[in-house]
């Protein structure tokens, strides 16, 4: 079943004073065959790219410091390893831009297809790289290239997949059904994890050797599934209204950059505040537990345990900001995570099994959890339905490289210029949420907003 919207302008100014009605037609329920398509869809798609994605954060924390920087001092291998996870970081607003740039042009689905296939080819790729025993300083080059372009593919990912479940999504739901996209990012790392968890049990000593390629080869199964997935659903009837009306857009990035600028700057920052979560305990944090002397395949136990109940707080989260509202929704989780911040960081480096897992189960599980439910719908609707993918991407990938491409990094260096002392890293990141909430705060509640 399906239901008619009609857009209402927001202020009076913006009546038209001629023409017919824009009206979209969208689901009435998210309980149809349509819609549970297109939600598994976004949930399935989404989280097999971060499958590929998250697996190399988790290979950078214990392994690629091994393989790929070999000959360098400990620490110094670590920071250079984690160097390599900001590439990527760094390359998703570029991948945002131009998934974005055609997905206002030509189509959301269109762009979802493209974004697997190169990141399922990149994964399998560095599955298959020569370390740098074998061919040198080539393989540290070739690993930062792939990590790139596994960058450019998620940075267009994100965008299609939340907008395909929130431009389909009845008015009332659209919180809950754009959590979908969001829900497979956690999903994805639960995979990642306990697939590298499993390998390196099965491997042992030889996981370092040649156990580790084996999660990286697994991607082009997954993403033949994706593909057959992703293929039969049908395009966003947003898009398709608006392509009725001829309203594509030659350069989408330039609209908005010109008129709004200041609606990618704030939902930029309220974005940030989950992703400096995700850096600090599921990086920084497990490669500080694995340096401590945890087993390696319990701390990623933990992890995916943590990220499973992310899942379950997400959905639960998303929910209740289609009934109390994005704004206050997000206010409520970035209070809780400015309270929580330093004796998070305190537990992360105590050094026990019992005190990693505690963090993780707050931290990751319900502190990221609150943060992520509602941000999908609050950032995608903060731009109108013509330039609302390169928007909503420019901002949300822009706000993983300033909230997680170099927090693992920043994080260590805090800790090495603190002496060991975790303070500065609990600073760091309770300073961040202070952003993130006070970005939320000087935006308008957008639960209600037409998206056309």
């Amino acid at each position: 079943m399906s239901e008619t919207t009609t857009a209402t302008p927001s202020t009076p100014s913006e009546l038209p004073s001629e023409g017919p009605e824009r009206t979209v037609t969208t689901a009435t329920s998210l309980n149809n065959k349509d819609m549970r398509r297109i939600l598994s869809s976004s949930f399935i798609g989404t989280a097999i790219e971060y499958y590929d994605f998250i697996l190399y954060a988790t290979a950078a924390s214990v392994v690629f410091n091994q393989v790929f920087f070999t000959g360098l001092d400990p620490a110094v291998a670590m920071f250079a390893s984690f160097g390599t996870l900001a590439a990527g970081y760094l390359a998703r607003p570029l991948g945002g831009v131009v998934f974005g740039h055609f997905g206002d042009r030509i189509g959301r689905k269109k762009m979802l297809v493209l974004s697997m296939m190169i990141m399922g080819g990149a994964t399998v790729l560095i599955g298959l790289l020569p370390t740098t025993a074998t061919i040198g300083v080539a393989a540290p080059i070739i690993l930062i290239s792939l990590r790139v372009i596994q960058g450019i593919a998620v940075g267009g990912e994100w965008g299609g997949a939340a907008l395909m479940a929130l431009e389909h999504a009845p008015q009332k739901s659209r919180g809950f059904a754009t959590s979908f996209a969001n829900a497979g990012a956690p999903a994805g790392a639960i995979l990642a994890t306990l697939v590298v968890s499993a390998v390196s049990a099965a491997t042992g000593d030889q996981f370092l050797e040649w156990g580790w390629r084996i999660p990286f080869l697994l991607s082009a199964v997954l993403i033949l599934v994706g593909m057959v997935i992703r293929l039969k659903v049908s395009e966003s009837p947003v898009f398709q209204k608006l392509s009725e009306e001829s309203e594509a857009r030659k350069l989408p990035i330039v609209e908005v950059i010109q008129n709004h600028w200041r609606a990618v700057v704030l939902a930029l920052a309220a974005a940030m505040g989950f992703y400096v979560c995700q850096a600090i305990l599921t990086v920084w944090g497990v490669s500080v537990a694995v340096e401590q002397g945890l087993d390696r395949s319990a701390v990623l136990n933990w992890k995916a345990g943590a990220a499973a109940l992310t899942l379950v707080v997400t959905f639960w989260a998303a929910r209740m900001s289609d009934r109390i509202g994005r704004r206050r929704m997000l206010t409520i989780a970035g209070v809780i995570g400015i309270v929580s911040a330093y004796p998070l960081v305190l537990l992360l480096t105590t050094g026990t099994m019992w005190s990693f897992a505690l963090a993780m189960i707050l931290g990751n599980g319900i502190v990221q959890g609150l943060l992520y439910g509602p941000i999908g719908a609050f950032v995608a609707e903060q731009f109108p339905g013509k330039v609302r993918y390169t928007g909503a991407s420019l901002a949300y990938q822009g706000a993983s490289v300033v909230g997680a491409g170099f927090t693992p990094m920043i994080a260590a260096g805090l800790m090495i210029v603190a002496g060991g002392s975790a303070v500065l890293v609990g600073a760091f990141w309770a300073g961040m949420l202070v952003i993130c909430t006070l970005a939320v705060l000087l935006t308008k509640e957008s639960s209600r907003r037409d998206l056309l």
